[in-house]
């Protein structure tokens, strides 16, 4: 799991955030990286933070609450994120 974590800090991110925001269809297309790959990279861009003027880690958390996901880090623009294990 940890080497998979690594590759995926490494590799480009799969989904983007803009100044549309955290939409259905984002939410959904997260959820649906986390069910195929298990960690998932993604970019919050600039519009998206300015528009929601909170801090970046506020809004990885916000994220991975909405997709019930296990947040791994945030590193500048960039969030990691990691499918929850079933209780």
């Amino acid at each position: 799991m940890i080497r998979k974590i690594k590759d995926v800090w490494h590799g480009k991110a799969l989904v983007r955030i803009g100044k549309r925001g955290l939409t259905p269809q984002v939410i959904e297309e997260i959820r649906r990286h986390l069910k195929d790959k298990e960690v998932v990279k993604i970019r919050l861009l600039k519009s998206f933070i300015e528009k929601e003027g909170k801090e970046r880690k506020a809004l990885a958390e916000i994220i991975a609450k909405n997709v019930g996901a296990e947040l791994i880090g945030v590193r500048g623009y960039t969030v990691v994120l990691r499918r929850r294990k079933k209780a």
